[in-house]
């Protein structure tokens, strides 16, 4: 049987690249844990030695030695620290960039995005320098502890390790109350911000339709629900904490009054009895301080396993060869694209089924139907956003996988049907972001578009900031800067969704002279559209009704067959957009 080599988890190899970090922050931990019995001994040596000797000399002695010493706890306490904030900085730096592209990716599978790379990172980031952290570093350390005290005196070990189990226990007891409760909050918290991402970016619609009373009841309800488990979890979480913190003070007592009387038995002497009694407590400060982060240390958990699951996919493989810059002839053969979610047509009808086209460069298509007869999701599967479930799509030859998204980006351009802009300057929205673009072709591409004189009209002209706490902008604005965008490079496809959606006239006639002009210089224009008056600049239209194609050819030809009779012609929508323009 063959070996199969297992796909590589970059999120373990990232961990498993900072064993060496955690093997100094391990002997760091070993320094300080030594260290921290500095005080019990300075305790010890005062009590036995300089109170009954009544020697300045010997305390003052003993008092530099602690002084020494405490600089050095100080200072391997802060190299463990030091090293593990560099060590999260380093996991963030090896993650970030392939965490960012899984969260893209999410977002392009259609399905609500409940799971954040980004957000899981900086969960652990903040969890290797927090005082959970620190407390489980502390953790191996509590056998020596307990093995100090027992061969100081047995029963002195005996009652510090029955302590010990008792909060150990009182630990476990917390995992498995408070589990189910953290598991479903965190559940609950990540459904909620999805709302709440959905409400602010439909912001307008609610307040104009008088929703924000409904919306924000529904938002209580989910906060209240998210709370409610939180407090579920916290209750039992609080009451396990106070109970092991009172129960450890308690022990201390215990193992205090159990010295005094090895002490009166003169088993002990009384300097010994008072360090064994510091010495026991930070025995189970570590299980305390564990036990008081357990919210954190789940939530760091299910971080953990995402995070596990999630960078298991390995990255996309590089393509062998840059391939020559294409003509712009696109061939779509037997497209099919089913619902995100869905497996086969037993469940329901694909969104798209056994498309097929072939344009040559230079040549317009205008793609037209109903709402929802697939256009938008054609635009997705050409601009490879999504992938298909059957067919292909081939650029001057080469599937779509044989180009890398980079390199695909830099001959396509795309205009969704929902526009955004991100935050930064106009300048860098239409140059998609390209440090290396040159301003006269920026300013050509926003005059080929007719937005030049809008842009600087703006406060700060190419320079004005959108976005974030940026300048406002109108949705035929928006839309006009994002053709700008699709078109800039010069790109040898261009797909356009509901490009004229929020255009006025002037709009729709710069619009109808950029495409033209962009055939003109060998560009494929394919636009998916509702208005008739955005395919002016097209010379093939393709009617898509329920996912399939009816009709593709000529656009006079095609269109014409809408002035016949219903029995006898193509679908009724474009009658509808004769009708309308």
């Amino acid at each position: 049987m063959a070996h199969v080599n297992p796909v590589p988890n970059l999120y373990r190899e990232a961990l498993t690249g900072l064993r060496r970090t955690f093997v100094f922050v391990g002997l760091f931990s070993a320094c300080v844990n030594i260290l921290m019995l500095t005080g019990s001994l300075f305790m010890m040596q005062v009590y036995d030695r300089v109170l009954g000797s009544g020697s300045v000399p010997t305390l003052i002695g003993l008092l530099a030695i602690v002084v020494v010493l405490y600089a050095f706890l100080a200072f391997y306490d802060f190299l463990r620290v030091r090293f593990l904030s560099r060590a999260a900085y380093r996991l963030d730096r090896q993650l970030g960039n392939r965490g960012f592209e899984l969260w893209i990716q999410t977002a392009l599978s259609g399905n609500p995005a409940l799971r954040r790379p980004l957000n899981d990172l900086a969960t652990i980031r903040g969890f290797m320098t927090g005082p959970a952290m620190l407390g489980f570093l502390d953790l191996p350390w509590v056998p020596f502890y307990l093995l100090i005290v027992s061969l100081i005196h047995p029963w002195l070990g005996l009652l510090t390790i029955f302590g010990a189990l008792v909060v150990t226990v009182l630990a476990i007891a917390g995992q498995f109350l408070t589990d189910a409760a953290y598991k479903r909050a965190m559940g609950m918290d990540a459904a909620e911000s999805f709302f709440v991402e959905q409400c602010y970016r439909t912001a307008e619609t609610i307040q104009a339709m008088g929703m924000s009373g409904r919306i924000g009841a529904r938002w209580r309800k989910m906060h209240d629900e998210g709370l409610w488990s939180h407090q579920r979890g916290g209750d039992k979480s609080e009451i396990l904490s106070a109970a092991s913190k009172a129960f450890r003070m308690l022990l201390q007592s215990a193992v205090l009054a159990l010295g005094a009387y090895l002490a009166i038995r003169q088993e002990v002497s009384p300097g010994l009895m008072l360090a064994i009694s510091v010495i026991s407590g930070k025995a189970l400060a570590p299980i305390d301080q564990v036990i008081g982060q357990w919210r954190a240390i789940v939530k760091t958990r299910e971080a953990h396993r995402r995070l596990t699951e999630l960078l298991a996919a390995p990255a996309a493989a590089a393509v062998p060869i840059e391939l020559p810059e294409p003509t712009g002839q696109i061939a779509v053969r037997g497209l099919t694209k089913f619902a995100p979610g869905q497996r086969n047509r037993a469940e329901r009808p694909p969104v798209l089924s056994d498309v097929t086209f072939q344009l040559e460069a230079g040549e317009g298509l205008g793609v037209i139907g109903s709402s929802a007869s697939g256009k938008s999701t054609l635009a997705r599967l050409l601009v490879g956003s999504w992938a298909a479930d059957s067919g292909e799509i081939r650029l001057d030859g080469a599937a779509l996988p044989q180009w890398s998204a980079e390199q695909l980006g830099r001959y396509i351009g795309y205009l969704p049907q929902q526009v955004e802009l991100l935050s930064g300057t106009i300048r860098d929205n239409i140059c998609r972001f390209d440090p290396e673009a040159k301003d006269e072709d920026i300013v050509a591409v926003a005059k080929l578009t007719g937005v030049h004189e809008m842009i600087l009209s703006l406060p700060q002209g190419y320079g004005t900031e959108i976005g974030f706490s940026g300048f406002p902008l109108s949705g035929g604005q928006v839309q006009r800067i994002g053709l700008a965008r699709a078109l800039f490079g010069s790109p040898k496809i261009v797909i356009l969704d509901e490009p004229n959606s929020n255009l006025d006239a002037a709009g729709d006639e710069a619009l109808a002279k950029a495409l033209l002009d962009m055939r003109a210089r060998g560009t494929t224009v394919i636009l998916m559209a509702h208005r008739p008056s955005a395919l002016a600049a097209v010379g093939k239209v393709l009617v898509l009704q329920g996912g399939q194609v009816r009709h593709f050819g000529d656009r006079d030809e095609v269109l014409a067959q809408a002035t016949r009779p219903a029995g006898h012609t193509g679908p009724a929508v474009i009658r509808r957009m004769q009708d309308a323009g």
